[in-house]
C-alpha cells in the first residue's frame, strides 16, 4: 500500500461544525495500517471514524486514516461472550451481528452511527447508575503506534498502555482491533412519562438508583420533563414492541419531521420557541413497550445539531440542573432543543468522564447552524463549579491546564502519548489543546 499525493478529499463532521481538506487512506487489515503509518513520512495522520463527534477531536490536518474497509469480525465466542472486531466496524453493524448470535452489548448510547474504535476513543456512554461507558466492556485491544509497532494490550499484556487506551482520544495510535465482553441478549421494557421538573429533581437520586437505565429530557422555557425508564428483562419473558404505525408516528413523524419543522420555525421566528416548547410538553404522552435491548437503546436522529455535554458528580445534578434552568429563564435565548440528563457508574479508566465517581451528565444542544457561544458558555461555567468533565467528542473550551484539575491522571496520559508518539504523528490542534503540545 502506498500513500499517493493528490488523492485529497473534503471532510466534515456530522454537524458540519468541523471540516478539513485532507488525503484519505483506506487500509484493510492491520498490516496495511502499519504500512500507512510508516509511509506517512512526518505528515499528520489522524484516524477518523464516522465523524459523529462535535468537537475537533477527529479533524484530520493532513492525512485521514479511514477504517471503513477495516470493519470485520475477527472472532466471536458465544460461550464466553467475547467478540473481537476491527476498529472500523460500526455499532449498528455490531449490534446486528451480536443479535444474530444471541448476544448484546451491556449498555449503549442512543446513537449507533459511530465506529467501535471512535466510540471508545471519545468515551461514548449510555445511561444507568449500575452500568459503565462502552469502554468498560473492553477486554483487549490491538494498537498500531507511531513507529509502526503493533501492541497487544490487555490487563495482562502491556497493561500500562491498556489502562489508558480504553479511552484514548485517538492520541496513542490506531486501534486496529478491540475485544469486547458482551452478555446474553436481553430485552428492555421502556416507559416514558411526563412529570413536573421539580418532582423529578427532588426524586432524582431515588430514580437514578432504582431504575436500570434512567434519563430525562427538559424542554427549556417549560416546567416539565419527559422521563424514560428502561428495565432489563429476559428475552424469554416475551416482547411487546411498538406497532409499525405507532413507531412511524412517534419516531419518524414527531421525533424527526415535526421536530425539524419546530426547529426551522424557531430559527426564523425566535419568539415562537417558547409557545412551541410549552405546547410540546402539554401534548407529550406516556407510552410503554418492550423490545430487544439494542432497539430500545438506540434512536434515529436526523435533525442535525451541535452538542455540549458535561459529567459532574451525580449528587450535584439537581442543583446544577436548577442553575441551568435559572440561567435559561434569565436570558434572552430561545432554546428549542431539549436538555438531556443521564447517569453512569464509576469506572477506573483514567480519561473516562465517569472515572472514580458516580456521575450525571447534562447535555445541551442547538441547531447545527445556530450560534452556541452564549448558551454553551453559561452552562460550561456552571459545570466548572462541580469539577465538570466535558465529553471528549462534544463541544467545550477547556484546555490542558483546566482538564488536569479534573483528571488526576491527565499528566500520566500526556506522558504516555509523548512516549508512544514523540513526533505527534497522530496529533491535531484539538489534542494539543486538551493534552498540551508534544514534548
Amino acid at each position: 500500500m502506498s500513500v499517493e499525493p493528490g488523492s485529497s478529499s473534503g471532510w466534515a463532521n456530522w454537524a458540519g461544525c468541523e471540516s478539513a481538506d485532507c488525503t484519505v487512506l483506506t487500509p484493510r487489515g492491520t498490516d496495511e495500517i502499519v504500512a500507512a503509518v510508516r509511509q506517512a513520512e512526518g505528515r499528520k495522520l489522524r484516524p477518523v471514524g464516522s465523524g459523529h463527534s462535535f468537537s475537533g477531536i477527529a479533524r484530520p490536518e493532513q492525512l485521514q486514516l479511514s477504517l471503513d474497509r477495516h470493519a470485520g469480525v475477527r472472532s466471536l465466542d458465544c460461550t464466553t461472550g467475547l467478540v473481537t472486531v476491527e476498529g472500523g466496524l460500526t455499532l449498528r453493524r455490531l449490534n446486528a451481528l451480536l443479535a444474530e448470535a444471541g448476544l448484546a452489548m451491556t449498555n449503549l448510547g442512543d446513537i449507533d452511527r459511530q465506529t467501535v474504535a471512535g466510540a471508545l476513543a471519545t468515551g461514548t456512554h449510555g445511561t444507568g447508575a449500575r452500568f459503565g461507558a462502552l469502554s468498560t466492556q473492553v477486554r483487549a485491544l490491538e494498537l498500531v503506534t507511531a513507529s509502526g509497532e503493533v501492541l497487544h494490550c490487555s490487563a495482562t499484556e502491556n497493561a500500562d498502555v491498556f489502562e489508558f487506551a480504553r479511552v484514548s482520544l485517538g492520541a496513542l495510535g490506531v486501534v486496529s482491533t478491540v475485544t469486547l465482553q458482551t452478555v446474553p441478549a436481553f430485552a428492555l421494557r421502556a416507559q416514558e412519562v411526563s412529570l413536573p421538573i421539580g418532582e423529578v429533581l427532588a426524586r432524582f437520586d431515588e430514580l437514578a438508583g432504582s431504575i436500570d437505565h434512567f434519563e430525562f429530557y427538559w424542554f427549556p422555557h417549560t416546567d416539565r420533563v419527559q422521563t424514560r425508564y428502561k428495565t432489563r428483562l429476559p428475552l424469554e419473558d416475551g416482547l411487546a414492541p411498538l406497532g409499525r404505525a405507532r413507531t412511524w408516528f412517534d419516531e419518524e413523524l414527531v421525533a424527526n419531521d415535526v421536530f425539524r419543522m419546530m426547529v426551522a420555525t424557531g430559527r426564523r421566528v425566535p419568539s415562537a420557541v417558547i409557545p412551541m416548547n410549552r405546547f410540546a410538553v402539554r401534548v407529550w404522552g406516556s407510552r410503554s413497550y418492550t423490545d430487544r435491548s439494542e432497539r430500545v437503546f438506540v434512536t434515529q436522529r436526523r435533525v442535525r445539531f451541535k452538542e455540549m455535554e458535561y459529567a459532574i458528580p451525580r449528587a450535584a445534578m439537581p442543583e446544577a440542573m436548577s442553575r441551568v434552568r435559572a440561567a435559561v429563564d434569565a436570558s434572552s435565548w430561545r432554546i428549542g432543543f431539549p436538555v438531556e440528563i443521564r447517569v453512569l457508574a464509576p469506572d477506573d479508566i483514567p480519561l473516562s468522564m465517569a472515572s472514580g465517581r458516580e456521575s450525571a451528565f447534562i447535555a445541551v444542544h442547538v441547531p447545527a447552524g445556530a450560534p452556541h457561544d452564549g448558551y454553551f458558555g453559561a452552562v460550561e461555567r456552571i459545570m466548572a463549579d462541580y469539577a465538570g468533565r466535558p465529553h471528549w467528542g462534544k463541544m467545550h473550551t477547556l484546555d490542558a491546564d483546566a482538564l488536569a484539575r479534573v483528571y488526576p491522571l491527565h499528566a500520566e496520559f500526556a506522558a504516555l502519548r509523548n512516549r508512544l508518539d514523540p513526533q505527534g504523528l497522530f496529533g491535531n490542534a484539538y489534542l494539543d489543546r486538551v493534552l498540551g503540545p508534544i514534548g
